[in-house]
C-alpha cells in the first residue's frame, strides 16, 4: 500500500506524473517572478518611475542583500522545523510554502507606477523576502521526496520546462498588452505583476499538496544518539558557522561555480539586454518583449536536449556545449550590431536562437545537479541538511546578482545613460555593447573552467549512495577505485568521512 500524507520514508513512496507536475510548476514562481523582474524591472524604473539607473540598481542591491541575510536563516530554520508542532503538522519544508501563499500578490503591488524611490525599494525588499520564504523550502523538495539519481534528475528537469515556460509568457506578455493598453501605458507592468501573482499563488497551494517530506523520525535518525536538539537561539548562534561549512564540500564548490557563470552570465544579460534593442537597435519594448519570448521558447527546447545529453553523457560536458552557444550568439549579436542590422532584420534571430540554446542549459544543469549535493555531504557528516545547502546557495547568489546588476547600472550611468530619455548618446550606447559582450563572455568562461573540474555524473552518483548505505551498516573495506571517487566528490580522505571531519563538528553545534 502506497504511504499517503504530509511524510513518507525516502524511496517508499512512488512519484507520480502529478508529484512531478506539481513540483515542477512552482518554479512559475521560482523563475517566472526572477524572468519578469531580470528582464523588466530595471526598464520599468528608469522609464515610468522617474527612477535614475543607479537608484534602479540600488533598489535592487539593497534588496538582494537584505534577501542574501534573511534566506540562510530561513534555510536554517527549515531544517530544524521538524522539532517543533508546526513542522511535525504541515512539515518542515512545507509549513513555510502553505505560509507564503496570501503573501504573494506582494508581486503586484511592485508594479505600480508614479511612486517614489522608498515606495519601490520597500515593496521589492517584502517580495523578495516573501520569494524566499517559499523558494528554499521548495528547493529541498527533490531531495526529500526522491533518492536516486534519475529520479531527482526528472525533478530537475520538469522544473526548468516549467521555468521556460513561465519565462516565455514573461517575455511575450508585455507585447500582448501593450496592444491592449497602448505602448506609453505604465499599466501594462501593472497588469503583468497581478497576473503572475495570481499564478503564483496557485502553483504554491498546488505543491503543498501534492508534495511530501522525509517522516521526523527518519530524519532523527540522523541525529547521534544523546545529541540534543538545537534551540532556535542556538541554531540561529551557530548559522553561518553551520552553512559556510557546505563550501567545505568539494563538488559543492564547483557545482556553485557552475552555477554562479552561468546564472551570472545571464543576470549580465538580461540587465543590459532591453536597453540594447531599444536604445543600440533602434527597436522598442514590444520588438524586445518579442525577442526575449523567442528565445524563451528556444531556452525551453534547450531544456529538454540538455536533460538527455546530462543523462547519457555527463552534466559537465553539457555545461561546456551550453557555454559556447551562449557564448556564440553574444558574439554574433555584437557583430550584426557592428555591421548595422538593427530591429526588424530576421539575422537577428540567429544570435537569440544560439543565446537561447546556452541559456536553456545553463538553467538546468546546476539544478540538476544540486539536488545531489546533500548526498555528499552526507557521507561527510553523516546528516542531511538539505535547508542549509539551499539557503548558503540563495545567499550566495543573491549577493552575486546584487554586484552584477548594480555593477551594470553603475557602468550604464557612468557611461552617459540617462533615464526617461528616446535616444542615447553614442557612449551610452557603446556601453551597453561593452557590458552585454565582456561582463556575460567573462562569466561563461569562469564556468567552463570550473566545469572541466567537476566529476558527478550517474555512475559516480551511484558509487556514492552505495558507500552511504555501507557506511550505515557498518561494513568496512572499500575498492580502490571508489575510494578515490568518494574522495574527488567529497574534498575528504575517507577516513575522515562519516562524521570524522571539522565540517561534522560545525553541523553538530
Amino acid at each position: 500500500m502506497a504511504i499517503t500524507g504530509a511524510f513518507a520514508p525516502t524511496g517508499t513512496r512512488p512519484v507520480r506524473w502529478y508529484n512531478y507536475a506539481a513540483y515542477g510548476a512552482n518554479d512559475v514562481l521560482g523563475a517566472g517572478s526572477m524572468a519578469v523582474i531580470s528582464g523588466w524591472v530595471l526598464f520599468f524604473y528608469t522609464t515610468f518611475c522617474g527612477l535614475e539607473a543607479w537608484q534602479a540598481g540600488l533598489i535592487f542591491t539593497v534588496a538582494r542583500v537584505l534577501d542574501a541575510i534573511a534566506s540562510p536563516i530561513i534555510g536554517h530554520i527549515s531544517d530544524n522545523m521538524g522539532n517543533s508542532w508546526l513542522g511535525r503538522k504541515f512539515g518542515r519544508r512545507r509549513f513555510f510554502i502553505l505560509a507564503a501563499i496570501p503573501l504573494l500578490p506582494s508581486f503586484a503591488i511592485m508594479w505600480i507606477a508614479g511612486q517614489g524611490f522608498w515606495f519601490y525599494l520597500v515593496t521589492y525588499v517584502l517580495f523578495e523576502l516573501v520569494y524566499a520564504m517559499e523558494i528554499i523550502p521548495y528547493e529541498t523538495l527533490a531531495a526529500e521526496m526522491g533518492k536516486d539519481y534519475k529520479t531527482k534528475a526528472k525533478f530537475a528537469g520538469i522544473r526548468i520546462l516549467f521555468a521556460q515556460a513561465s519565462a516565455i509568457l514573461a517575455g511575450f506578455l508585455p507585447a500582448m498588452l501593450i496592444e491592449s493598453l497602448g505602448k506609453d501605458s505604465a499599466d501594462t507592468f501593472l497588469y503583468m505583476g497581478i497576473l503572475f501573482s495570481i499564478l503564483f499563488m496557485i502553483t504554491a497551494a498546488l505543491l503543498f499538496l501534492l508534495s511530501w517530506e522525509r517522516p521526523p523520525s527518519e530524519v532523527a535518525a540522523l541525529r547521534p544518539p544523546g545529541e540534543a536538539k538545537p534551540s532556535v537561539g542556538a541554531a540561529i548562534k551557530a548559522l553561518y558557522r553551520n552553512l559556510f561549512s557546505t563550501l567545505r564540500i568539494r563538488a559543492f564548490r564547483l557545482h556553485l561555480g557552475m552555477y554562479l557563470g552561468g546564472y551570472i552570465s545571464q543576470d549580465v544579460f538580461n540587465a543590459a539586454f532591453t536597453f540594447f534593442v531599444v536604445f543600440a537597435l533602434a527597436g522598442s519594448i514590444t520588438v524586445a518583449s518579442s525577442l526575449l519570448g523567442t528565445m524563451y521558447i528556444v531556452q525551453f527546447v534547450a531544456v529538454l536536449i540538455a536533460i538527455n545529453l546530462a543523462l547519457r553523457s555527463s552534466p559537465s560536458r553539457a555545461y561546456q556545449l551550453a557555454a559556447i552557444s551562449f557564448a556564440i550568439g553574444v558574439v554574433t549579436l555584437l557583430v550584426m550590431w557592428n555591421m548595422g542590422v538593427r530591429s526588424g532584420d530576421w539575422l537577428l534571430w540567429v544570435p537569440i536562437i544560439f543565446a537561447g540554446l546556452g541559456r536553456g542549459a545553463l538553467n538546468y544543469i546546476p539544478w540538476a545537479t544540486y539536488n545531489y549535493m546533500a548526498d555528499v555531504d552526507e557521507i561527510v557528516t553523516g546528516r542531511r541538511r538539505e535547508g542549509a545547502f539551499a539557503g548558503v546557495m540563495t545567499f550566495v547568489r543573491k549577493l552575486t546578482q546584487s554586484a552584477a546588476v548594480a555593477g551594470v547600472t553603475a557602468i550604464m550611468s557612468a557611461g552617459g545613460f540617462v533615464s526617461g530619455a528616446k535616444v542615447q548618446s553614442e557612449g551610452a550606447i557603446l556601453t551597453l555593447a561593452l557590458v552585454l559582450g565582456i561582463g556575460t563572455i567573462g562569466m561563461l568562461i569562469f564556468g567552463i573552467f570550473v566545469s572541466s573540474r567537476f566529476r558527478l555524473n550517474s555512475a559516480t552518483h551511484d558509487v556514492l549512495m552505495t558507500e552511504i548505505d555501507r557506511l550505515k551498516r557498518g561494513e568496512t573495506g572499500i575498492s580502490v577505485e571508489n575510494r578515490a571517487i568518494v574522495e574527488d566528490l567529497s574534498g575528504w580522505r575517507y577516513d575522515q568521512l562519516w562524521g570524522n571531519n571539522p565540517v561534522a563538528a560545525a553541523a553538530k553545534r
